[in-house]
This record gives structure tokens, sequence and C-alpha cells, in this order.
């Protein structure tokens, strides 16, 4: 495998570099053990157990294993899809907190009826999304003076095709968080 290409976001030379294997070396070690036929929970121990891999880096080959095999589909985890999408604004965090907090505000540029289950001015905030069911959790990361990076993590969503539709949606919401902000 050329080493610039990727599974699961990860290029081979960066698992090689933090496992002493690259992809293909992966692959084939957790074909030949026919992690195929595993969970997911025990492919992620195989690799820890068995070949020393840090817990971290046992999840992301596994990830990387499964999707590769056709076993996961991306954006998927065990609870259903999971996408995320982030902006750098030109406000402090805590502005760009205030304009979620503020249901008035979030009106003006969300227009969503949503339920914050738990708020960390100008850090983060735990949602449950308008379904009832899924869950979007928003990060706010200081980047300088007046500057913010906005991540925002949609999780439990039922379908990929949902996870498309989310990922979309959440690009054209940070777009007109943006506009909103800049008119303040």
């Amino acid at each position: 495998m050329n080493n610039s290409k990727k599974i699961a976001g990860i290029s081979s030379e960066a698992v090689k570099k933090a496992t002493g294997k690259g992809w293909d070396q992966w692959l084939a070690v957790l074909d030949k053990a026919k992690a195929a036929d595993l969970s997911h929970k025990e492919i992620a121990a195989l690799l820890k157990q068995k070949h020393h891999v840090p817990m971290w880096w046992s999840q992301m080959i596994t990830v990387g294993y499964e999707q590769a095999r056709g076993l996961r589909k991306v954006h998927e985890t065990t609870d259903g899809f999971e996408i995320s999408k982030s902006k750098t604004l030109l406000v402090s965090p805590l502005m760009a907190f205030k304009a979620w907090n503020d249901g008035k505000a979030r009106d003006t540029w969300l227009g969503e009826k949503i339920t914050i289950r738990k708020a960390t001015p100008g850090k983060s905030m735990r949602i449950t999304w308008i379904d009832g069911k899924t869950n979007v959790d928003v990060n706010f990361y200081d980047k300088g003076k007046s500057k913010c990076q906005v991540s925002v993590q949609h999780s439990k969503l039922s379908s990929a095709a949902k996870a498309d539709k989310m990922k979309k949606y959440w690009g054209a919401a940070l777009d007109s968080l943006e506009k909103y902000l800049g008119k303040k």
C-alpha cells in the first residue's frame, strides 16, 4: 500500500510510525487472525493483548480494518453513525457560546428548538437534538485574539444517508452562525 493512502482517515505512514506496522501489514495480521469474524471489541482486544498496540491505536486499527473489509461504513460507530463539522470564527469562544446558549439568538441563525443538557460557558455544550434520539456535542476552542473554532459532533445517527445529510446541515448551520456573529 502507498504510505500516503489513508484508511479511516489515517495514513499507513502514521500507523507504522505509531505501531511498527503499516496498513498492509495490519490488514494481513488481522486477516490471518480471522478478525472479520470478531466483534469490534474483540479485534481491539486482540491488538492490545497479543500485539501490544496502545488502546487508542487498537481502536483506530480496528476501525480501519472494519472499513477496509466492508464491515463498517464511513462514520459508523457501535451506536450508529457519527459526523463532525467545524469552523473557525472571528469571535471569542464565549461570544460563540452565547450565540448557541441564548434561545433568541439561536433562533435567528439555527432556527431549531434544542434541549441543552449541559453547558460550560465558552467551552462546551451537550445537546439532545430535535429528534430526541441523537446527541450533539459542541466544543469551543480558543484560537487566539478574538478567534475560535466551533466543533459540532452529531452522534447516534441511524444511517449513512442521515450522517451525510447532517454533515451538510451542520456545514450550513455553521455558515449561518458565522454570518449572524458577523452582524453583531
